[in-house]
């Protein structure tokens, strides 16, 4: 039996740990916060005290966590993922962070005898939860051969992207996508209540039609529900939006429509929602 340590057990990290197990791994976790793993535990994911102990004596190592500085404190130092994983364990960074970062990372692994794969997902907390993530996976295709199986456990869009850093220049044009689709929603709704529809029956009607997108079908109706619980936080989200828009600044040139949803996003007054809480922007207008 393969053993995995995953650390970053949140809102999609949790969905993500019970699939691996589904699928017969071996999954110790660790995250900061005990109680939010208690589901898990009790599916029987193993609890370990610290990030070193998670690593250590693992096939692989999966980290999900919140932000690249976050990303940095389990992977470097003494006590950190790369220092105390056994040789020929592969790391898999399923966070969205920064391709220098995964570049980092992969560069000091491979100096210490062990494989780094950068594979940022999309699909949410129903994509973790039904395992249909998709997932952009960067580094030695060999290595990403090596470790299919244990995405295959986790999603159903797997695509190996290139070289270290290139899942995260995926996950960026990704997020890219995704401004312009949840702002595209929001403005289609605020349209609708203006001029009278039924706003259902207008997303009923647009959802399967050339405007259809994932961000209608699923943010468009949690909007008309006004649940604004996170399957992607808006935090998160605006995090991923500061990476691309650095990432264009080093190419010497900018992207108009993601830097004014920045700005939309900006006015939020509550970054802990989902990213469909955009509306109530649209909402004080």
């Amino acid at each position: 039996m393969k053993r995995i340590g995953f650390i970053g057990v949140g809102v999609m990290g949790s969905s993500m740990v019970s699939n691996l197990m589904k699928h017969g791994y071996e999954v110790s976790i660790y995250t900061r916060t005990k109680k939010k793993a208690e589901n898990v535990i009790e599916e029987g994911a193993l609890w370990c005290d610290s990030v070193k102990a998670c690593a250590q004596d693992k096939d692989y190592v999966i980290t999900i966590v919140g932000y690249p500085k976050d990303v940095e404190e389990v992977y470097f130092g003494k006590n950190g993922i790369i220092e105390n994983a056994k040789e020929g364990c592969i790391l898999i960074d399923m966070t969205t962070t920064s391709p220098s970062l995964s570049e980092r990372i992969y560069e000091q692994a491979k100096e210490h005898h062990v494989h780094a794969l950068d594979a940022p997902v999309s699909g949410g907390d129903i994509g973790a939860k039904n395992g249909t993530l998709a997932i952009m996976v960067g580094g030695d295709e060999d290595i990403y051969q090596k470790a299919l199986p244990v995405f295959e456990a986790m999603g159903t869009n797997i695509t190996y992207e290139g070289k270290a850093g290139n899942g995260q220049h995926c996950k960026m044009a990704n997020q890219i996508a995704i401004a312009g689709a949840i702002t595209s929603v929001c403005e289609a709704i605020t349209y609708a209540k203006k001029v009278g529809l039924d706003t259902k029956k207008m997303l009923d009607t647009i959802c399967n039609g050339a405007a259809g997108s994932w961000q209608l079908s699923n943010n468009g109706y949690k909007i008309l529900e006004e649940n604004y619980d996170p399957g992607f936080y808006v935090a998160h989200f605006m995090k991923d939006m500061r990476i691309a828009q650095e990432e264009m600044k080093k190419q010497g040139t900018t992207l108009p429509v993601l830097d004014e949803v920045y700005r939309l996003y900006e006015e939020l007054e509550d970054t802990s929602l989902g990213t469909q809480a955009l509306i109530k922007v649209y909402e004080k207008k």
